[in-house]
């Protein structure tokens, strides 16, 4: 069976949720305390075995290019002024991964980004996740996938519970067939149902892993919602083919950092995390509270 080596990320949207700040910088260079999101969806990749990182972007998106880049002038400078630990960083970001950069073609929609990728993908399993949303789990969110993947060799989603009645209508929600614990066989995908008519509480999005069977459902997908090429419709084909399973991901919280509740809620969680920060920001929020 062969590895999963290779991330495509998606990064070719314009932010329109989050203007005017996403009017020159991308959505997902926005900071969660001082980490770009992109940072933090590259991070749980590496530390889930992937080598190469594939960013699909579109116009404006220089800025991702250059911060997994080497920064010669700013390493100098701080090698100079001390700044050690600052100075390790700033190499880390460079040298986790190889760094591979296309624009995306074809019609909007995020199945394009994935066809825009597959002569770098060749004939390998590959996973896939978006730029603007993470899970921070401990074994991360596409490690504990590609477990299930090594196990029955065919395309996983990660997965999530919606305690919510009220939110279910936003997600993709998965009519399923439990193969053991965590572990689902999918039967199909009803995209943000009432929540009378959800087939369960389980939402499937957020992450993928996919074998390239599924590229044949990508080049025949038709113009869906909105005019756009959807994933989920490739991934549907693709189950009355074929098995696809989710996994329920276990000890992780689930930022959808492309809207702004969640950004804050990122950023002061994470913010209270870190030990210099984390007092002052209790006594802040005690204080707005009061």
């Amino acid at each position: 069976m062969q590895k999963i080596r290779k991330a495509i990320i998606p990064a070719a949207g314009l932010g329109t949720r989050f203007l005017p700040a996403t009017k020159s910088m991308p959505k997902e260079m926005l900071p969660i305390v001082d980490k770009p999101i992109i940072q933090y969806v590259v991070e749980e990749a590496v530390a889930s075995g992937i080598t190469d990182i594939i960013i699909v972007t579109s116009a404006n998106k220089r800025p991702l290019e250059d911060h997994f880049d080497y920064p010669y002038e700013l390493e100098k400078k701080l090698e100079k002024s001390g700044k050690l630990k600052e100075l390790k960083e700033v190499r880390r970001i460079a040298t986790m991964a190889n760094y591979i950069y296309i624009r995306q073609r074809g019609p909007y929609g995020n199945a394009s980004p994935v066809l825009s990728a597959k002569h770098i993908i060749n004939e390998e399993p590959f996973a896939v996740l978006w730029g603007d949303e993470f899970i921070h789990a401990n074994p991360p969110r596409l490690k504990q996938m590609i477990g299930v993947y090594e196990k029955y060799g065919k395309s996983v989603i990660s997965a999530v519970r919606i305690p919510c009645k009220e939110d279910i209508s936003k997600y993709g929600i998965a009519d399923v067939e439990q193969k053991e614990d965590k572990v689902f066989r999918i039967k199909r995908i009803v995209e943000k149902p009432k929540p009378e008519e959800a087939p369960s509480n389980l939402a499937a999005h957020g992450a993928y892993i996919l074998t390239p069977e599924i590229f044949p459902y990508l080049k025949a997908l038709k113009p869906g919602k909105g005019g756009e090429v959807w994933l989920v419709d490739a991934i549907n084909a693709l189950m009355k083919d074929d098995e696809v399973y989710a996994k329920e991901i276990e000890g992780g919280e689930y930022y959808d950092t492309g809207n702004k509740f969640d950004y804050l809620r990122a950023n002061i969680e994470f913010a209270l995390q870190r030990d210099e920060l984390k007092d002052k920001l209790m006594e802040c929020l005690k204080r707005i509270v009061k």
